[in-house]
């Protein structure tokens, strides 16, 4: 739901209003009445209704008294009477979430939720405490307003916040309204409307262009959308403020648009050439008084529009961007001085990838005030020494599980034990954070919870006790089929390491362009699986056989359909190299044979992933439609979220910019669609081949996607279909049991 700016404004006043009158601490509120629920209490309200007036929030008695930079949290009560200490409001749902996990035996999650709660909530045997052992948890990848979902609404990102709050995160990247913040910026600096609103991508390629990678694509946007995204982008930042969680927005490091110099001809511009087939915007040198000008536009109407934020992240020269004759360090100076001279106060967060941050940046800046994301803790074996890397700049441990958010399961979760407590400890240690950065969000259901639990873990983090209890709250009760599914995925799927540089499981082979030798549908993906495939397959059976009653949860739906899915995408592998032998022995009828098995494969694929509502390509692209005011709006908006999952862009980008299919998704419509199409076409020419001697015919594929892309059927906005029957029919069509 969007509101307009008139209900906006209203919602804002009341919780503003509410937030003055109660804090979760006791505070009167006067002649206004009763103090209004503190944040907390109404997350938990909207959360589990049920349940409300048996859980007390407030924050630790001692609080004045002790060292406010490590959040903490304490549990205890008797039955139907809980009382939940912590330092912050997010931090007393990250309290209450450990409760509902080891007493209560639920759990909720961006990928499926157990609350099978007893009417009286259990009493707390003993107290539960923890304290974080960092002070920085943070989320979001630069990509994932990308390819997690532009087009969500409030009622999304009200229940992502209260996710990532029960998961203990303070920290919360904010690209949303950045557009509305450039537009009103260059709009001050000899820019008009139209041209501006030309130059914004859509709302689905616009990380990249905060990046300076890109822009235009998927646009031009509305004043209609700049002014509801700016709207939504306001009831995100004060929604994470009331649960004393801090927003990380954007900062300006000097991207301006086309002809620049045209309107200030004092300023001086390096170009920064090509991205992925996409022409790259101008680089504003950050050492002159232009820069200064626009930068301190830039957050005086940031800071107008969303507030004043705690952190700003800026990525100079982000993925072969060129710094011309600019010193870098000179550079990075001027843009620290843009940002401390209008927040004093503030944190630069930064990247770490490839080559950012460059050791330039390092060396010229305050580090102290630095903050390094790192996006390759887990990937790469020779990352071992970040003091030594960074110069002792304060880091935060990362994870890039997923890149375009493919739906494959797993990740390298035994880096996770051994390395983020190892790093933490050591002596002189730089690392005081966390940074779950997946490019895409809202999956791997068990990857989220491992991870963000190793703030909160005193001492190294017990993998093989972690993945034992994971299925009690998670389904609702031990069931030794459930142990012995998790057990499996733990030595497989999550067994994975960085010792073969990759942090991200390999993708399937069905989502790929076709090719007899294809080993990857994304160009950028793993070649080969990181695991055993048959060993995997072990747990399709046996979460099939959990008990009935334990099956009701969206939870279990949720790891059954992943289970399926992987286990048939997996099988893709086995299957390409058999019907690659049969070709190249010209043996028509196994070809045929084996060709069918794959379209079958496709077939039953695209059942399973169409159970459920967050598999479904129809509701991207209906999400899409909804932010649209007119047709003609609404049909560019959805071809800016349908090409971001497939071709990504025009055919430079797409071929050339190796960027087509980099975030393929296993999901219906897409399953069924485009990817059948693809192979469908593929063995159809291969099978003529056979049949008349010739060589295959050539195809566009790039012609037939765009095509595709453009024309396609309309699609399901609602799942169909039992996914306990359907995999069950996959489990029984492979042999497994």
């Amino acid at each position: 739901m969007r509101l307009s700016r008139r209900t906006l404004l209203s919602s804002l006043a009341g919780s503003a209003l509410a937030l003055g009158a109660g804090t979760g601490t006791g505070h009167a509120a006067g002649a206004r009445g009763p103090a209004a629920p503190d944040p907390a209490a109404r997350a938990l309200a909207r959360l589990l209704p049920r349940h409300t007036g048996q859980v007390t929030f407030r924050a630790p008695a001692d609080a004045a008294d002790r060292d406010r930079d490590r959040d903490r949290f304490r549990v205890s009560g008797g039955a139907g009477r809980i009382l939940v200490e912590g330092t912050t409001p997010a931090v007393q749902l990250t309290g209450f979430h450990w409760y509902l996990r080891q007493v209560a035996h639920a759990h909720i999650s961006w990928a499926g939720e157990q609350t099978a709660l007893p009417a009286t909530l259990p009493a707390v045997p003993a107290p539960i405490e923890r304290s974080a052992g960092v002070t920085h948890r943070f989320a979001f990848n630069d990509t994932n307003d990308g390819y997690t979902g532009p087009y969500h609404d409030w009622a999304y990102w009200e229940r992502e916040l209260d996710v990532l709050a029960l998961h203990g995160y303070n920290e919360v990247l904010v690209y949303l309204g950045a557009d509305s913040v450039y537009h009103r910026t260059f709009l001050q600096h000899g820019y008009d409307d139209a041209e501006l609103r030309a130059w914004l991508p859509g709302p689905a390629h616009q990380p990249w262009w905060l990046l300076q990678n890109m822009s235009g694509f998927g646009g031009p946007l509305s004043r209609q959308l700049l002014d509801e995204r700016a709207e939504l982008a306001v009831r995100v930042v004060t929604r994470l403020r009331e649960l004393g969680m801090s927003p990380v927005l954007p900062g300006y490091f000097g991207t301006v648009p086309p002809g620049f110099t045209d309107r200030d001809p004092e300023a001086r511009v390096v170009p920064q050439g090509v991205w992925g087939g996409f022409p790259r915007p101008d680089w504003l040198d950050p050492r002159t008084d232009s820069f200064a000008r626009v930068a301190q536009t830039f957050y005086d109407v940031q800071t107008e529009l969303l507030g004043a934020a705690p952190a700003y992240k800026m990525d100079l020269l982000h993925e072969g961007g060129t710094p011309g004759d600019v010193p870098i360090g000179d550079a990075a100076r001027a843009v620290e001085t843009a940002l401390r001279t209008a927040h004093p106060g503030a944190l630069w967060t930064i990247l770490g990838w490839q080559n950012n941050p460059h050791r330039e940046i390092v060396e010229a800046v305050d580090t102290t005030r630095l903050l390094i994301v790192d996006g390759l803790s887990d990937r790469f074996p020779s990352v071992t020494d970040r003091e030594k890397s960074w110069e002792g700049t304060p880091y935060a441990f990362g994870s890039i599980w997923n890149f375009g958010g493919h739906t494959a399961m797993g990740a390298n979760t035994p880096d996770w034990a051994s390395l983020y407590e190892k790093w933490r400890t050591k002596p002189d240690s730089a690392l005081d954070g966390i940074a779950l950065m997946p490019e895409g969000a809202d999956n791997n259901p068990a990857a989220f919870a491992l991870f963000s639990d190793l703030p909160w873990t005193d001492g190294p983090l017990d993998l093989q006790e972690w993945f034992r209890q994971w299925p009690r709250y998670r389904y609702g009760a031990d069931d030794p089929h459930a142990a012995l599914a998790w057990d499996v995925l733990r030595r497989t799927a999550y067994g994975t390491t960085r010792a073969d540089s990759w942090s991200e499981g390999a993708d399937g082979l069905f989502g790929a362009r076709p090719d007899l030798n294809v080993l990857a549908a994304a160009y950028f993906s793993p070649h080969q699986l990181r695991y055993d495939a048959a060993e995997f397959a072990k747990a399709l059976p046996a979460l099939l056989a959990v008990a009935p009653a334990l099956r009701t949860s969206s939870a279990y739906r949720y790891d059954l359909l992943d289970v399926a899915r992987q286990t048939l995408s997996n099988r893709s592998r086995r299957l390409l190299p058999d019907i690659r032998a049969a070709y190249t022995a010209k043996d028509t009828q196994r070809f045929a044979s084996l060709t069918g098995e794959w379209l079958r494969d496709l077939d039953l694929l695209e059942r399973v992933v169409a159970t459920d509502r967050g598999h479904l390509l129809g509701r991207w692209l209906a999400d899409a439609r909804s932010w649209g005011a007119t047709a003609e709006e609404k049909g560019r908006l959805e071809y800016d979220a349908l090409t971001l999952l497939t071709v990504w862009g025009p055919r430079a980008a797409a071929d050339d910019g190796h960027l087509r299919d980099y975030a393929n998704r296993e999901w219906s419509g897409l399953v069924g669609g485009l990817y059948t199409l693809r192979w469908r076409t593929f063995f159809d020419t291969l099978t003529t081949a056979l049949t008349t001697g010739r060589p295959p015919a050539p195809v566009d594929w790039y012609a037939l996607e765009d095509t595709w892309v453009r024309t396609h059927p309309p699609f399901a906005t609602e799942p169909r279909g039992d996914i306990v029957k359907v995999a069950g029919e996959v489990s029984r069509t492979l042999g497994l049991g």
